[in-house]
């Protein structure tokens, strides 16, 4: 996953590295040689010692006291509990934000809409604008080259002057492919996994790390709009909406995580990013303004929200761990709300993944 990094050298000395080492999930060697992982120290299995891990959703039960340092606090015009950190204002926490078939209507929409062009994500570069991948791999299509009809690729100039090769594709059945075709191909259920993040809104340029105004580009969906405003009340003064403006949705798969990084891409930090968590459970780390504050690790499950304004807009934050783990996942709700037929791939997909989208106040 995307993320800033830090030389090897310094890596192996700050906390907050030291932390992503101490959750990330750790498989025990294979005798396949490429899908091997080394053991972590001590030799435990799946990510060590959870024991320090913020559970809001335990908190909110009340089954167990507030930890010295986590606080509840209460927010006019804002009916939902929210939870914060003493030490890190401007980070708020809200568990169970969203019920089961809110969560079940984002993740359709992530897999469904949100990669729609003129929306970009991490296959637009190799692929080009795909349409209705979703749709493409519940019927077990596959993505084929079409060449050119002189049978050279042609190229073309971006807004930048650059010029960039333009590549056609299209879905195809099985049958439609011809034996020892050697055009490039794709099968869209394998393009679905690959998927790492799709870009709403106003499009985030991933290789100059800022927002390219130039792009196509369509508003946020209303709803999401609708969602984010409400939402983000906690981070906001009083009398003052949230405007959103864009949004990125990031794809994690088992073995994925986000090293820690600062979002700093937008012009007001006092605005908040608000981000929806949906599938697996995860960590998500919050640290300091440098690496070497030691951050706190905490939960984060499907439908929960965590808003992040002014000075925590400042501090590194990560996910080491998603929960793909049958017993630890915690998705039996999700389960039971996507077992129809036409959810059938969904579900198989968020079994083992986790949807994140945050929405931001670009200006």
């Amino acid at each position: 996953m995307y993320g800033e990094t830090e030389p090897a050298a310094a890596t192996e000395r700050t906390a907050f590295r030291q932390a992503e080492k101490k959750y990330k999930l750790y498989k025990s060697p294979s005798t396949k040689g490429r899908g091997s992982r080394k053991k972590p120290v001590g030799g435990k299995e799946g990510g060590g010692d959870l024991s320090a891990v913020v559970d809001f959703r335990s908190l909110l039960a009340g089954s167990v006291e507030l930890p010295v340092g986590i606080e509840r606090c209460d927010c006019a015009g804002f009916d939902l509990p929210v939870f914060r950190f003493s030490d890190r204002p401007g980070f708020y926490f809200i568990p169970g934000a969203l019920s089961t078939e809110e969560q079940c209507y984002w993740i359709r929409e992530s897999l469904k809409t949100f990669p729609q062009p003129p929306n970009r994500t991490n296959l637009t570069a190799l692929y080009g604008p795909i349409f209705d991948l979703l749709t493409a791999a519940k019927n077990q299509k596959i993505l084929l080259e079409v060449p050119s009809s002189d049978g050279q690729e042609s190229t073309e100039q971006n807004n930048s002057g650059e010029k960039t090769h333009s590549i056609n594709f299209k879905f195809v059945e099985h049958s439609e492919i011809e034996k020892g075709e050697t055009l490039r191909s794709a099968a869209a259920t394998t393009l679905v996994r690959k998927l790492r993040w799709s870009t709403l809104g106003l499009q985030f340029d991933w290789s100059k790390r800022n927002y390219d105004v130039s792009l196509p580009h369509n508003n946020i969906p209303d709803a999401l709009s609708t969602l984010a405003k409400k939402m983000a009340i906690p981070a906001m003064p009083s009398g003052v909406e949230f405007s959103p403006e864009a949004a990125i949705v990031n794809y994690y798969g088992p073995s994925d995580m986000l090293g820690g990084h600062v979002d700093d891409m937008e012009a007001d930090w006092t605005k908040p990013i608000v981000s929806i968590s949906l599938g697996c459970k995860c960590i998500f780390l919050l640290g300091g303004k440098t690496r070497d504050e030691v951050p706190r690790a905490m939960f984060l499950r499907s439908g929960d929200i965590v808003l992040m304004a002014s000075e925590a807009r400042e501090r590194f934050h990560g996910v080491p761990r998603i929960f793909t783990e049958s017993d630890q996942q915690e998705i039996s709700g999700l389960e039971s709300q996507l077992s129809g037929d036409d959810d059938h791939f969904i579900l198989d997909y968020v079994r083992n993944s986790r949807i994140n989208i945050n929405i931001r106040q670009v200006y």
